[in-house]
């Protein structure tokens, strides 16, 4: 599940920004002052000047609708990472070049080099035949693959074209896009810049994303209360077989009390060995874990099952959550050793040793 959690992440929330900052007419050196800001915080991957716009675009075998975004250059970028084909300098070196997903490639039936007409349907201009969407015929520079859900809908330009195409001036109506280096750490990071963000509108990508990870999350903690029954069953199995030994030991129990063991010492023996069995078992179901769930997509493939797509099982430990699953399990298997400790506790040496 944290594998899981994690891919989910680092796929979909890559390429998006994990917070957006809007102020109309913000000047450029009041945009530039808040981004060197917020470059050198420590919650902070990137921040950069952020330009969107939902386009159409249309090629002779199809028409599709996505959200273009702007990259302006000197700033970091998501993409480039994922860049399979072409050069993504293109952008800063050429006006109107377009990057684009394979995905979206395939579907519109074009490639690096080719031509693609971009379709603004919130920008429009008059024409002797009327009113007209603002259009301009796009290069595609490279092709991207981040494999995630963002590759179905979301392409990229350079700023200053995108700029002009939708008619913004140059020296303002610019957002503001932030990385986290935490993409999950949003409530700190609005404390530690509430007096940076007041003159903004802050959007996040839980207003995209959020609904999914919750689902995530809340699949996370079934998943634990899951694993937590099983290990009650396991603490149920030491409490039952201490209780048999207690029954069971009861001679040698009065002999140790007649040979001066106290009543809290002969308690103390029984939850030693119930605790012993607890840690036992605890690191021996540690290693055994670990080695399997590293090995999870190898023994898949031995046992001849394999996921749809050739698709491999994400892993990622986290030291946090084995600590506490550990140390729940042997405070739990210690809490199952008190009740026998007490009944061995109980013993009467007289009427155990009477017809002996």
């Amino acid at each position: 599940m944290n594998g899981f959690e994690q891919s989910l992440k680092s796929a979909m929330l890559d390429l998006i920004p994990h917070v957006q900052l809007k102020a109309d007419n913000a000047e450029n050196a009041q945009i530039e002052q808040v981004l060197s800001r917020l470059n050198t915080h420590a919650m902070v991957e990137r921040a950069q000047p952020y330009i969107t716009s939902d386009v159409i675009l249309q090629t002779n075998q199809e028409l599709m609708g996505v959200r273009l975004q702007g990259l302006f250059s000197g700033y970091n970028n998501a993409v480039s990472k994922h860049i399979e084909l072409g050069k993504l300098q293109t952008l800063d070196k050429k006006k109107y070049q377009l990057v684009l997903s394979r995905y979206l490639a395939n579907k519109l039936g074009i490639g690096v080099g080719d031509k693609v007409r971009v379709i603004l349907p919130e920008v429009t201009s008059y024409t002797p035949l009327g009113r007209v969407p603002m259009q301009r015929l796009f290069t595609v520079a490279a092709l991207y693959n981040s494999k995630s859900e963002a590759d179905m809908h979301l392409a990229f330009s350079d700023g200053k074209s995108l700029r002009r195409l939708m008619r913004r001036a140059d020296n303002s109506d610019l957002d503001i896009s932030i990385t986290l280096k935490d993409a999950f750490a949003l409530v700190p990071f609005y404390a530690s810049v509430t007096d940076l963000l007041s003159r903004y509108e802050k959007d996040d990508w839980q207003t995209q994303q959020g609904a999914l990870f919750a689902a995530v999350a809340m699949e996370k903690r079934v998943m634990s209360m899951l694993l937590g029954l099983i290990v009650i069953v396991a603490v149920f199995n030491i409490l039952s077989a201490l209780s048999m030994m207690v029954r069971e030991k009861q001679g040698e129990v009065a002999i140790l009390q007649t040979l001066g063991f106290t009543p809290n010492m002969i308690g103390r023996v029984f939850m030693v060995q119930g605790l012993y069995n607890g840690l036992v078992g605890t690191v021996i179901g540690l290693i055994l874990g670990l080695i399997v769930a590293s090995n999870i997509n190898e023994v898949l493939d031995i046992l001849g099952l394999s996921l749809l797509g050739g698709a491999k099982l994400p892993v990622l430990f986290s030291p946090i959550g084995l600590i506490s699953m550990a140390t729940a399990s042997i405070a739990m298997s210690f809490i199952a050793t008190l009740y026998p400790a007490k009944k061995a506790a109980n013993v009467l040496p007289a009427e155990v040793l009477r017809y002996e």
